[in-house]
């Protein structure tokens, strides 16, 4: 159960209707997701989450499918359900295969194994590794 209001479309502000608006726009869609509506009741933040989304998520040197799947298993290591459905279900829509998927998930639960076994023995990082 969420912890704030639900805004609708009709409870908007301009502010955050203007930000509805964009994400509509660049998402090409008319669906407004739980997220943004429960970040609604804060305006400024939504705008600049909004903005530092459009921002990182946007074009550059990493495909939309792998910033996607990144942003799943970060979501994972953090427990977020709500952002690991949400980006598995964005990074379906751009192509990710259910045999990716799956390797995915093998991505990180290994991960998940090896930082617990590295951080229960308290190596040191090895001096090859850095920077």
């Amino acid at each position: 159960m969420a912890t704030v209001p639900m805004i609708t479309d009709e409870e908007a502000s301009a502010e955050v209707r203007a930000v509805f608006d964009d994400i509509r726009k660049t998402r090409n869609t008319n669906f407004i997701n739980n997220f943004w509506r429960g970040l609604a009741n804060d305006p400024k933040q939504m705008k600049a989450v909004w903005e530092e989304i459009k921002a990182v998520m946007g074009p550059g040197t990493l495909d939309p499918l792998t910033k996607e799947m990144i942003y799943i298993a970060v979501s994972a290591a953090n427990a977020c359900s709500y952002c690991i459905h949400s980006h598995t279900a964005a990074a379906k829509a751009k192509g990710m295969s259910a045999e990716q998927h799956g390797e995915l998930m093998r991505v990180i639960a290994l991960a998940g194994k090896t930082n617990h076994a590295v951080n229960a023995m308290q190596l040191e990082v090895d001096e090859a590794f850095k920077v």
